[in-house]
């Protein structure tokens, strides 16, 4: 009796674990959009939340996942280190873009990050064409899904940046376009990329929405009095545009862009994002993405936020109204992709590459700490300290980026040693008024800084590339003018940001748990079923993810 119960019973479990009901798969996406807004810091998403629309952030916010305590984890924090970092899951240690310009110490001269001259303008005849990828090291998540699938399906880059849209495409793109304005008026790529542009490229640039958008005043969307969140109008923090007498509005953008480098005068006003959604719905209709038996990739990247943050800061009426306007433009994009694409057929998410201070005049006028650093008078104190200590003003090829770069050829011809030399440096220029911490490029290779600001810096830090002395300033430093902001730091102004994902295999919900802006990549590459960038040290953030 005994061993029919058992039998009966075993017989039952296989029945009960035959009867399971079945998993069903989920589809991978036909569409993966990385958005990137240019100098948004997080809190944007917060202190305008209650006049955002329905349909723009507050619609993926709701319905999508949010990290509410992401950083950027290495300085510095920059346009094109952003952009990179995204893409590739890794930071300027691996992947070798190590800011927006920097000195070559192979060269001995300053460089811009995606500068070609092996490969010519397509689009019109200016110079502004010559770029290419070829600085970046490794592998992006957008090579990584062209691999993964034999080549299939397209990656394109977009933005009103050359940078912000050829960093993120990686190497394999299809394309990347960018907008080339003074008169030229054109969206334009490289011949790394094609020889002509497509059909539709170039019915876009005769369409001319550039000029009718510059044809009119930038006012506030709302009433002025309503926009309680930033300084009054009219202030001494803001920059002005040219010919401009005060920072105030109504802009009268057809009056002023004559002064003001004509059709680059779109850069710096919330036009120059609808502008960039224009062109982004542009590609997806011109393209087809999103229509395959394959998964395509648009990067789009709205750079205006950025131009208009640099030149009137963080509490600006400016700013709150680009946002506002930005919030539209990104309601009326996502029913785009909801009817162009479908609802249940794309995936995307929304980042920052770094974020900014608020004025440090503003700061300080509140008694808040905050500084400007004389870099003609740091550079005379470096040399006043190797005049000092080695009776030579010739130790010191560049400064840039809060690196020095030494002559190391001269340094040894004259009996010194560089790792020496370097270490007198760091140690006399913390004694600079704005200069809080400096190391050498020796400490940074036999040290590990497992956290803290120095880890940031040691992050960000490339053997092949950085200079040999490396700095950090106060908190709150700039080396501008008195008017506007920037970013480029390791504190949390610069690298608090905005990451919301949404869409095809996303989860509702929200986390506080911090997270660095490398896990995007692996994230998606997960999502995907693909292999991460080969340069990859970010993490999965399993919670994002249905599966």
């Amino acid at each position: 009796m005994k061993l029919k119960f058992h039998f009966c019973f075993f017989c039952l479990t296989i029945l009960l674990s035959n009867c399971k009901p079945a998993i069903k798969e989920q589809k991978k996406p036909k569409l993966i959009v990385g958005i990137v807004i240019d100098q948004m810091r997080y809190d944007y998403l917060t202190k305008y939340a209650n006049r955002y629309r329905k349909g723009g952030f507050n619609r993926i916010l709701k319905n999508g996942f949010s990290l509410e305590n992401a950083h950027y984890n290495y300085i510095p924090t920059y346009t094109a280190v952003g952009h990179t970092s995204i893409y590739t899951g890794t930071t300027p240690s691996e992947h070798g873009i190590i800011s927006n310009n920097w000195f070559d110490k192979f060269i001995k001269k300053s460089i811009y990050c995606v500068d070609d001259s092996t490969y010519t303008t397509v689009g019109n005849n200016s110079v502004n064409g010559k770029k290419s990828p070829k600085r970046l090291f490794t592998s992006t998540i957008t090579d990584q899904l062209h691999l993964a699938q034999n080549m299939k399906g397209k990656t394109i880059g977009v933005s009103i940046k050359d940078r912000s849209a050829i960093l993120p495409a990686g190497h394999s793109a299809n394309a990347a376009y960018w907008y080339d304005g003074e008169n030229f008026n054109t969206w334009i790529t490289s011949s790394f990329y094609m020889d002509n542009l497509p059909q539709w490229v170039k019915d876009f640039n005769l369409n001319n929405k550039a000029d009718e958008y510059l044809n009119q005043k930038w006012e506030t969307l709302y009433d002025i009095n309503s926009y309680v969140n930033s300084r009054s109008d009219d202030n001494i923090f803001e920059g002005k545009l040219t010919g401009q007498k005060s920072p105030t509005f109504p802009k009268d953008l057809k009056t002023l862009r004559k002064k003001n480098k004509n059709f680059n005068l779109i850069k710096t006003v919330p036009a120059g994002n609808t502008f960039t959604a224009d062109f982004a719905k542009a590609t997806i209709i011109g393209e087809n993405l999103g229509k395959s038996d394959h998964t395509d990739f648009l990067a789009v990247s709205f750079s205006s936020t950025d131009y208009i943050g640099h030149k009137y800061g963080v509490s600006a009426i400016e700013t709150e109204d680009t946002y506002l306007r930005l919030d539209k433009d990104l309601e009326d994009f996502f029913m785009f992709l909801d009817n162009q694409v479908g609802k249940d057929n794309y995936t995307l998410f929304l980042t920052a590459d770094h974020a900014a201070v608020h004025v440090p005049a503003y700061l300080q006028s509140l008694k808040i700490p905050a500084h400007y650093l004389n870099i003609t008078n740091f550079r005379t104190f470096v040399l006043k300290t190797t005049k000092k200590y080695f009776n030579s003003t010739d130790l010191i090829e560049n400064i840039s980026n809060y690196q020095i770069f030494l002559n190391k050829q001269k340094i040894e011809s004259l009996g010194f040693d560089v790792n020496t030399v370097a270490q007198k440096l760091a140690d006399e220029v913390i004694n600079f008024d704005g200069i809080y911490k400096a190391v050498t490029a020796r400490t940074l290779q036999t040290t590990h800084f497992s956290s803290g600001i120095l880890n940031t810096l040691q992050n960000g830090y490339n053997q092949k590339l950085s200079g040999d002395v490396l700095m950090i300033p106060n908190p709150a430093t700039l080396i501008r003018g008195r008017t506007g902001t920037s970013h480029g730091s390791g504190y949390s102004y610069d690298t608090h940001v905005p990451v919301i994902f949404y869409g095809n295999g996303i989860n509702k919900g929200s986390t506080t748990k911090k997270y660095n802006i490398t896990d995007i990549a692996p994230t998606i590459a997960n999502l995907l079923n693909i292999e991460a960038p080969n340069g990859t040290n970010g993490v999965v953030i399993k919670e994002v993810l249905k599966k």
